[in-house]
């Protein structure tokens, strides 16, 4: 056994095989992706269209920047407000020769200079999105760019200071892998939780000089931030490394920008005695008088998806406490900005729809008229990096990426009562489907969701329906552009937005505290009857479900409670949270939504262990996961898939190499999309 465990670690430790290509390709999806030769290929082939990003509005509200982008390049765009139909003026680049990748626009205070990251630089000599990036500064007047920094690392969000003299980012130097728990993690080895650990910082540059200093210590990790109006302090969110499992107990501290500065804490949601106390913090943003910080505070699951409340600190009284703006909203702020010293612009989702809405943080309430709901769609493009969905200029003209069900993604700007499209893209045509939010209620809560039809659907035929759980919990269904593979493979698709999800307040997205797999599965299975009743051309004995990271965990869960489903298929799972509280690289996370660790409340754990119930599956199950996933690992799907095996129930684990939470490799995505349908094709059929 000694040998056998011995081999099993040897073997897990080198580079592992690759996946065995499938004996046969369905020409359907071949034809759906369309040969995609990298990740931002696979998406773009997806939906067969183009997507601009990145978009930034120059403070005088005269140009907008945005990148638009393929699996080659990234080009960076400047078009005048002025003169929309004039299209993309200009194409900003440090280089006319080779493919650069041009990304996260940023104005200097004076509109005058465009900060931008490029991967064209003097050092590099292959212009691939992998090449190391750096800073560029273009100049309106002249219309040339020049190389700022000569960095080794990874850095992102770049923000001028207030006075225009410097540049502050995100950076992490010397960085093996992207700071982020969905990234592959790194091969375990050393003395783990010790070495190797890597420490993003607040990184400051001079913009003459293209001198640094480092503005925050090498004992937070930082993951946002922002400057106080007079350039000499910013407000960041940090906590004690390592970073990626630490978000979820950060603090809110302030830091003068001289060097060796100490960091003082504006606000500790660990202590605080107000409502924010074990919540999760994102965006700090400055008031304009410099007063005052405010940031969306709420119970998040994941960094970077942004959900709850808007909350305001005053940084010099020393109270650790923090007022809530918006007590009772019935939506979820994912962003905001001030635009005044007392009123802030947010962007809210709101049962699927996405709303612009002003509130006064004085009065705590929105401004009655200063709301505008955009209807069914998101803002944001889908870029190289993580990106803000608004731009607002000093005199209120506004910028975002719009897309949905029925519109793809194009750029929009003006006043908010004159907004008009920028961009002309794409031609819009026909969704590829007839998608319709749906809406029921169960157990006190009214719950929304979406429903895909089949392509080329007809009312008098019946339907396989599939169900599709979303990750998170924290996070709600997106409502853009985009080709449904199972639509057009003859499939409804039905994707709830139950109790824990973004959208309806924070008692909602706070509703299945200590309650995982119960309430949400009950809302769900509810939501299916209603939309079966609604829609007879569901075929209610042809159901399946699945799911990725939470929603794997949802699907893992569900089939050991009901036995409706004719297959499953779970991605990056979690099946025995007891064991997985000792195995991920994020346990942070959990305490906020199990209300203690597993060591001092084993039983809230094992309520929801879908490995406690596996005697009551009889659903034949599709697993799927990277081995290099930090936020679901593999074990979790060995375990299920080994208890399954034990219990006889049909089931398959395929595990990608080198791939973490979420995959890159294309030729990895269009295997996982032929499993699925091979799965789904032998256990229920769409025809």
């Amino acid at each position: 056994m000694l040998a056998a465990c011995a081999a099993g670690a040897l073997a897990q430790s080198g580079n592992p095989a690759p996946i065995k290509p499938l004996a046969t390709h369905d020409p359907r999806l071949m034809d759906f992706y369309a040969n995609a030769t990298n990740t931002q290929a696979f998406y773009y082939s997806a939906i067969h269209t183009q997507a601009p990003s990145d978009v930034a509005l120059s403070p005088d509200g005269a140009t907008v920047a945005w990148t638009l982008g393929d699996d080659k390049s990234f080009a960076l765009h400047l078009t005048l407000l002025a003169h929309p139909d004039m299209a993309a003026e200009k194409i900003v680049s440090p280089t006319d020769v080779g493919s650069c990748f041009n990304t996260s626009p940023v104005w200097s205070p004076d509109s005058k200079i465009l900060a931008y990251t490029s991967t064209c630089t003097t050092e590099n000599t292959a212009k691939s999105g992998d090449a190391q990036a750096q800073l560029f500064l273009y100049s309106v007047a002249t219309g040339q760019s020049r190389q700022l920094t000569h960095l080794t690392g990874i850095f992102q969000a770049p923000v001028w200071a207030p006075d225009g003299k410097s540049l502050a980012f995100l950076f992490v130097k010397n960085a093996t892998r992207q700071s982020s728990p969905l990234a592959p993690i790194t091969p375990w080895s050393g003395v783990i939780g010790e070495d190797g650990i890597e420490v993003q910082r607040v990184y400051s540059v001079d913009t003459t000089t293209g001198q640094g200093a480092w503005l925050t210590p090498t004992t937070l990790h930082a993951y946002e931030f922002d400057f106080a109006p007079d350039s000499k302090h910013i407000a960041f969110t940090a906590a004690t490394p390592p970073g990626d499992n630490n978000w979820w107990i950060a603090k809110l501290f302030t830091i003068a920008t001289t060097e060796n500065s100490v960091p003082q804490v504006a606000f500790d949601p660990n202590t605080t005695s107000t409502a924010m106390h074990g919540l999760q913090m994102a965006i700090p943003r400055f008031s304009p008088d410099g007063k005052r910080i405010a940031f969306i505070g709420g119970l998040m699951s994941d960094e970077g998806a942004n959900g709850g409340d808007i909350w305001v600190v005053t940084p010099k009284n020393d109270d650790n406490t923090a007022q809530d703006i918006t007590p009772d909203i019935d939506g979820s702020p994912s962003f905001e900005i001030w635009l005044t010293k007392n009123t802030l612009g947010l962007v809210e989702n709101r049962r699927g729809h996405t709303l612009l809405t002003t509130y006064d943080a004085d009065k705590q309430a929105r401004i009655p008229g200063h709301v505008l709901d955009l209807g069914e769609v998101i803002l944001g493009g889908f870029g190289l990096g993580g990106e803000a969905p608004l731009s607002v200029s000093h005199n209120g003209v506004l910028a975002f990426v719009k897309s949905g069900h029925e519109t793809p993604a194009e750029l929009w700007a003006g006043p908010g009562t004159a907004l008009r499209q920028i961009t002309h893209l794409n031609n819009p045509g026909a969704p590829h489907a007839h998608i319709e939010s749906v809406e029921w209620t169960n157990e006190g809560f009214h719950v929304q969701g979406w429903l895909t039809y089949p392509s080329n659907y007809d009312p008098t035929k019946k339907y396989p329906v599939l169900v599709q759980v979303h990750g998170g919990p924290s996070s709600t269904v997106p409502t853009g552009w985009g080709r449904s593979l199972w639509s057009e493979l003859g499939f409804f698709e039905f994707e709830p937005n139950p109790r824990g999800s973004f959208g309806q307040g924070e008692k909602f997205a706070a509703a299945n505290r200590k309650d995982f797999g119960y309430g949400d599965l009950r809302d769900i299975l509810s939501g299916l009857d209603a939309v079966e009743k609604q829609v007879p051309a569901i075929d209610s004995h042809r159901e399946a479900i699945t799911g990725w990271s939470y929603g794997g965990f949802m699907t893992m869960f569900a089939v050991t409670q009901t036995n409706r489903f004719k297959a499953a298929i779970a991605g990056a799972g979690i099946s025995a949270w007891q064991s997985y509280y000792g195995e991920n690289s994020i346990d942070q996370w959990m305490v906020p939504f199990f209300g203690k660790t597993v060591y001092d409340d084993p039983a809230v754990y094992a309520k929801s262990t879908a490995i406690n119930f596996i005697h009551n599956v009889k659903t034949p199950t599709l697993i799927l996961v990277g081995d290099r996933d930090g936020e679901c690992p593999t074990p979790q799907s060995f375990e299920f898939w080994h208890a399954l095996r034990a219990q006889g129930v049909k089931t398959q684990l395929i595990v990608y190499p080198n791939e973490g939470h979420l995959f890159e490799n294309p030729d990895h995505l269009r295997d996982r999309s032929e499993r699925v349908l091979q799965w789904l094709n032998k256990y229920m059929p769409a025809q």
